[in-house]
């Protein structure tokens, strides 16, 4: 494999067991946890300097910070996604800034883009023909495109009630895609299915190690779009709490490394119709408990039995963070809102970042000088007719 210089393998986050990327691919052969790329930090000699000198044009420019370099990447440019300032939110939440970290300008309008351009790059290298994955939407269109872009098949398992355009958009970029009834889980179950028959290559979120340290750049461009001071809170829609692993372990990477001084509070905000996430953590548990009916509108965060919770309800503790949920209704109104107010398009998943932010910033937990940034993870567009419905249904 072509890997940069300090990468030196895969640790698995539960026994602690390392392996060579080479034959390390996805969970951990001995105990089936998930498995974090790991790297030899005393190794990386990066300074702000250094990344000021560079192109803010791809998340690839911090590749010392990841496991493969540019020019052997599966990439279309994704990440150095804008922050943009929104200063009739930061008034209404009583805050000194709010910024929107615009996902929504990705290659394919998530980003789902981020994870899927280190994990198809990934399966490249390690000779895979066809990639495969079960998703609720955004992840199974991405994975189609960079798969197209690498010359492989992708298979792609979505549930009934994933978007028109994440299902159209998988046919377009060539993708053998099974639709299946019910919700994410039966598209999960329809997909382990398949896998035991067939030798796809996964790219499935915390099956491949690799997504969450493709979405950890978020956090990367976030410090330096700032000039280097971190943010007081980083509010981010959490259903496989991909992103928000990605982001802290990175938060604690360039800390470590002398770029930034602290880390950022990170909150994970969910719908009330499926919050196993801020039950843990409002119950003080270590790991969730699966949420036995889950009824949200917000498809992407509809994840009732996240198997990474150890990991995200760590990181909101390790972070002075926390977790909040909000009704549909107020998801929808926000998404409404900061397009009213901002001009800014957000998905009606994405907009549990921005109700939960409101929500937070009405029970106390902002101080009137914090800088706080919502992570929009995908562009409105992806969910232009729930947004629409949700109009109509209050007359407008």
């Amino acid at each position: 494999m072509e890997t940069t210089d300090a990468f030196i393998g895969l640790t698995c986050v539960d026994c602690g067991e390392t392996f060579d990327a080479e034959t390390g691919t996805h969970r951990c052969p001995d105990c089936g946890g998930i498995l974090d790329p790991d790297y030899d930090y005393d190794a990386i000699d990066l300074s702000r300097r250094d990344l000021e000198s560079r192109p803010f044009e791809t998340m690839w420019r911090y590749a010392e910070l990841l496991p493969f370099a540019r020019d052997s990447a599966v990439t279309m440019d994704e990440g150095a996604t804008p922050l943009v300032e929104c200063p009739a939110l930061a008034e209404e939440m009583g805050v000194g800034r709010v910024l929107f970290k615009d996902e929504g300008r990705n290659p394919t309008g998530t980003f789902k883009d981020r994870g899927q351009t280190v994990a198809v790059t990934a399966a490249a290298q390690h000779g895979a023909t066809d990639v495969a994955l079960a998703s609720a939407g955004n992840a199974g269109q991405a994975a189609a495109a960079y798969a197209a872009r690498a010359g492989l098949a992708s298979h792609v398992f979505l549930p009934a009630r994933a978007g028109f355009t994440n299902k159209a958009m998988v046919n377009v970029h060539g993708g053998d895609m099974t639709v299946v009834e019910g919700r994410i889980g039966d598209a999960g179950a329809a997909y382990a299915d398949a896998m035991e028959t067939e030798d796809w290559y996964s790219v499935k979120t915390f099956v491949t190690p690799y997504r969450h340290e493709g979405k950890k750049t978020m956090f990367y461009e976030i410090a330096e779009q700032l000039d280097w001071d971190v943010p007081d809170a980083v509010v981010y829609p959490t259903g496989g709490g991909v992103g928000l692993v990605g982001m802290h372990k990175a938060a604690k990477e360039f800390r470590d490394l002398g770029l930034t001084d602290d880390l950022p509070a990170m909150y994970a905000a969910q719908s009330t119709g499926c919050a196993p996430i801020v039950e843990a953590w409002d119950e003080g548990e270590d790991a969730h408990e699966a949420w036995e009916t889950p009824d949200t509108i917000c498809g992407g965060i509809e994840i009732p039995d996240p198997g990474a919770s150890p990991m995200i309800l760590d990181a909101l503790r390790e972070s002075d963070g926390g977790a909040v949920a909000t009704s549909d209704e107020d998801i929808l109104d926000s998404a409404v809102a900061v397009a009213q107010k901002e001009g800014l398009e957000m998905g009606a998943t994405a907009a549990a970042a921005a109700s939960g932010a409101w929500e937070l910033a009405q029970r106390g937990e902002f101080d009137d000088d914090d800088t706080v940034v919502l992570l929009n993870t995908g562009a409105g567009n992806k969910d232009d007719d729930v947004l629409r419905s949700h109009l109509m249904g209050m007359g407008v």
